[in-house]
């Protein structure tokens, strides 16, 4: 359910997090009988999980040997169905402020949400690409150029220069291969930080022709109109130019990470994330909980089964919050059930 009403909106708990963490919030905070808003700047749910990687395979999720991001985020959307979420996407939260017992959160659109307890499943936070400094970028991005790939299939046919060393322009190497007209990886350098095994799979395809490994060489220009390149231009450190006839750039250098305001909410922060209790995921303010990836502890693992199991933390600490007085019988999902099964 979607709520786009300026006027607040009330729930037991509001997760500042659509991704799969945050997700995976709403399932165990409904069987605790806690409904939940969900509030994220992204247009859909998802979050990085399928902003960065919708098509790459997730190998380390109970259950499934494999999975692609983007059915996990439907599965986790399913699963948090029979609990009614009132998702508030494409809208940041600016500000946290007490009120009695409760939080009001404020919003970039102007309007508020109100609840008892707030679990922050932000990810690293707000995040956005790091760009090359190229000339007249901007007319490019979103057309040929691009920083994430959503769809495999757009590339199919097309010539696709590649830039990066890491691991996501290695892999979008060896996924487009097969699709691509031809594919070119562009690296300053002929060592590359992905994966060893993943580089091993490139350079095998280059020795076979399939792709074309080009270093060492940076981005230099692009060519083309109306926001479609016909060619990437590129230089080495001595000045040697070198064309590169192509369809589609794809830019991967990293990106840039930005707490955004949740800095200025006065948590307690280490290196960017939220230090919270282990068994809780509480942090140093009352009613405010933190899960997933932006939050920190001794031995932490950043896995999202981690964050899973964070998320059925929170929630059993937060039900005596939104419950006062009531005790909380437990029981386990196969007998209890969900609301329409």
């Amino acid at each position: 359910m979607a709520d786009s009403s300026p006027t607040p909106t009330r729930t037991d708990v509001a997760i500042i997090g659509a991704g799969p963490v945050g997700l995976f919030a709403v399932f165990e905070c409904g069987m605790l009988k806690m409904n939940c808003q969900v509030i994220d700047a992204l247009d859909a749910p998802g979050g990085q999980c399928v902003a960065l990687y919708p098509e790459k395979p997730i190998y380390d999720i109970p259950g499934y040997p494999r999975i692609g991001a983007t059915e996990l985020i439907d599965r986790l959307t399913e699963q948090a169905a029979p609990f009614k979420p009132v998702y508030r996407l494409g809208r940041q939260v600016e500000s946290l402020t007490r009120h009695g017992e409760d939080w009001i959160l404020g919003l970039s659109d102007g309007s508020q949400a109100q609840a008892r307890a707030v679990i922050i499943a932000a990810g690293v936070g707000a995040f956005g690409p790091n760009r090359p400094p190229l000339e007249n970028l901007e007319a490019y991005e979103g057309k040929s150029v691009h920083y994430l790939v959503k769809r495999r299939e757009d590339f199919r046919g097309k010539r696709v220069v590649i830039a990066g060393g890491g691991d996501s322009a290695v892999d979008w190497a060896l996924s487009l291969a097969d699709i691509a007209a031809r594919v070119m990886v562009v690296h300053r350098r002929d060592k590359f930080r992905a994966a060893p095994e993943s580089a091993r799979q490139m350079k095998a395809l280059a020795d076979a022709g399939k792709v074309d490994i080009v270093v060492p060489y940076q981005l230099d220009s692009l060519d083309g109109q109306d926001g479609q390149i016909s060619a990437v231009l590129l230089k080495t450190l001595d000045g040697q130019v070198k064309r590169l006839e192509a369809d589609a750039l794809l830019a991967f250098f990293g990106l840039a990470m930005n707490l955004g305001p949740i800095a200025t909410w006065g948590l307690n922060l280490e290196r960017n994330h939220i230090k919270v209790e282990q068994a809780t995921s509480a942090s140093s303010s009352p009613g405010i909980f933190a899960i997933g990836d932006i939050a920190t502890y001794p031995g932490k693992l950043k896995l999202i089964l981690t964050g899973f199991a964070e998320a059925a933390a929170a929630a059993h600490a937060i039900y005596p919050l939104a419950h006062p007085g009531e005790a909380l019988h437990f029981e386990y999902s196969t007998t209890k059930g969900v609301p329409g099964r």
